[in-house]
C-alpha cells in the first residue's frame, strides 16, 4: 500500500478542485482538508484494488454536502464576497467568473461537471456518488456543460476578455 502522503500529493489537486467546483473558493479548502482527514483514518481499510481518486471523491462529494447543511444554518453578513481572477494561472488558483457560472447551475448539474470534467471519473461512478443512474449523470453533466458554454462565454465576453 503506497504511503498517504503519496494519495495525497498524487490526488490533492484533483479533490480541490472538485471541492471548488461543487462547493465554490469560499468552503473549498476545509472540505479538502476534511475530505483527507477523513480519508486519512479510513486507509488502512481501502482495499488494494480501488480506484482511490474515485473514493476520494466520494468522501468529498460527503463533505461537500456536510458543508452545504452547515452553511444553510449559518447566518449571512453579506449577500456576496468580491472575488478577484487569478493572477498567477495557477491550477490552485480560481477564476472569479466561472463560479458564478458553475454557482448558477443546479447542484446536480454542478457535482456531475465537476466530478467527470475535474476528477476525471466514469458515469457510473458519479452515479454511485450522487444517487440515479448512468444516464441520469451524463445528461446532468451534458445539460451543465452546455449552460456553462452559453453562460460563461456570456460573461466572458461582457468583461472583454477572450479565453
Amino acid at each position: 500500500m503506497r504511503p498517504f502522503e503519496q494519495i495525497v500529493t498524487d490526488h490533492g489537486p484533483v479533490v480541490l478542485r472538485v471541492c471548488r467546483a461543487v462547493l465554490g473558493p469560499v468552503d473549498a479548502e476545509d472540505a479538502w482538508s476534511e475530505t483527507f482527514l477523513a480519508a486519512l483514518k479510513a486507509y488502512p481499510d481501502l482495499p488494494e484494488d480501488a480506484n482511490v481518486e474515485a473514493w476520494l471523491v466520494t468522501i468529498a462529494h460527503r463533505k461537500a454536502i456536510d458543508s452545504g447543511r452547515a452553511a444553510a444554518r449559518r447566518p449571512v453578513a453579506v449577500d456576496r464576497l468580491p472575488e478577484g481572477p487569478s493572477d498567477t494561472g495557477r491550477p490552485e488558483d480560481w477564476d472569479g467568473d466561472l463560479w458564478a457560472a458553475l454557482r448558477a447551475l443546479p447542484p446536480r448539474q454542478r457535482s456531475a461537471v465537476a466530478y467527470h470534467y475535474l476528477a476525471g471519473l466514469p458515469y457510473k461512478e458519479i452515479a454511485a456518488i450522487t444517487g440515479g443512474s448512468p444516464d441520469a449523470a451524463r445528461r446532468a453533466a451534458s445539460d451543465g456543460i452546455k449552460a456553462l458554454r452559453t453562460t460563461y462565454a456570456h460573461a466572458t465576453s461582457e468583461n472583454g476578455e477572450n479565453r
